[in-house]
């Protein structure tokens, strides 16, 4: 393993109390916050932040994430509102909303992703929405409801390459994200983005494979992160790359044909998704 690590930026502590201040007025949490993702000063001050719905509990366990894995508690009614009240409070022009895997609940929580951008726009129909969605399975149901929602962007992150997907993502697929993200690019009228991450063991090859089969898929826009392991019960960080390689790999990317890429160690899914 090489010795060069990432630095991660100091937060503005009265953005981010201002910020937490809100969330727990309406009772939400936003990953960067729970995530303490090193970018959120950055992001908030640029009016985007993204929320994560439907509870806190994912079904899956996938060995990068830190999430809680089990059986969630139902979609809360109450949910969208509090949302769009919280985006409105905290004068948001762009927000993101992602949330665990719903394997438990009968459309994979596909409904409250189309609520809660409903209540959102109800509110400020000029705000830009970008949903975040799990696969849901592929199932058509559910990605037709995400392509008719009023959404202005969709996403789902295929995350590794092949050969470490169902290691990194046991009750995940490789091809099934693939499959959701060419159902999104071929009936959803906006753009469909992606995300990698680097340092789980992979080889620039492999990376650059499932770059192409991310652009096959009609993937447009493309993020690429340095893993960072979260305990030591995780999977471990195999390699970290420095900033000239990530670089180089926003390079071939855009040789590749995506349309906007960012690239670098402490790039993050949502990072700079309003400038995307």
């Amino acid at each position: 393993m090489n010795r060069w690590k990432p630095k991660v930026k100091a937060p503005d502590p009265h953005l981010i109390g201002h910020t937490t201040e809100i969330l727990r007025t309406y009772g939400l949490t936003t990953v960067c916050e729970a995530a303490a993702c090193p970018n959120r000063s950055e992001c908030y001050a640029r009016h985007s932040a993204t929320f994560m719905i439907l509870g806190d509990t994912c079904t899956r366990a996938c060995r990068f994430c830190h999430v809680k894995t089990g059986r969630g508690m139902p979609a809360d009614p109450t949910e969208p509102q509090r949302v769009a009240e919280a985006v409105s409070a905290l004068g948001l022009h762009y927000v993101v909303v992602t949330s665990v895997d719903r394997d438990d609940l009968a459309d994979y929580g596909s409904e409250q992703f189309a609520k809660v951008t409903a209540a959102i726009k109800a509110r400020d129909s000029a705000i830009k929405v970008e949903l975040l969605t799990p696969d849901f399975r592929a199932e058509k149901a559910a990605l037709s409801l995400m392509v008719t929602c009023g959404a202005d962007k969709l996403a789902h992150n295929q995350e590794t390459v092949r050969r470490l997907s169902r290691t990194i993502r046991p009750q995940s697929d490789y091809d099934r994200s693939l499959q959701t993200l060419r159902y999104y690019s071929e009936h959803f009228d906006g753009r469909v983005k992606s995300s990698l991450m680097a340092g789980l063991g992979e080889h620039e090859e492999e990376l650059l494979e499932t770059m192409a089969d991310l652009h096959d898929a009609g993937v447009e826009e493309l993020t690429l992160g340095q893993y960072l392991q979260p305990t030591p019960a995780h999977h471990p960080v195999m390699r970290y790359y420095p900033p000239e390689w990530f670089e180089k790999m926003k390079e071939k990317a855009y040789a590749m044909g995506f349309l906007a890429v960012a690239s670098g160690a402490l790039v993050r899914s949502s990072y700079g998704a309003s400038e995307l």
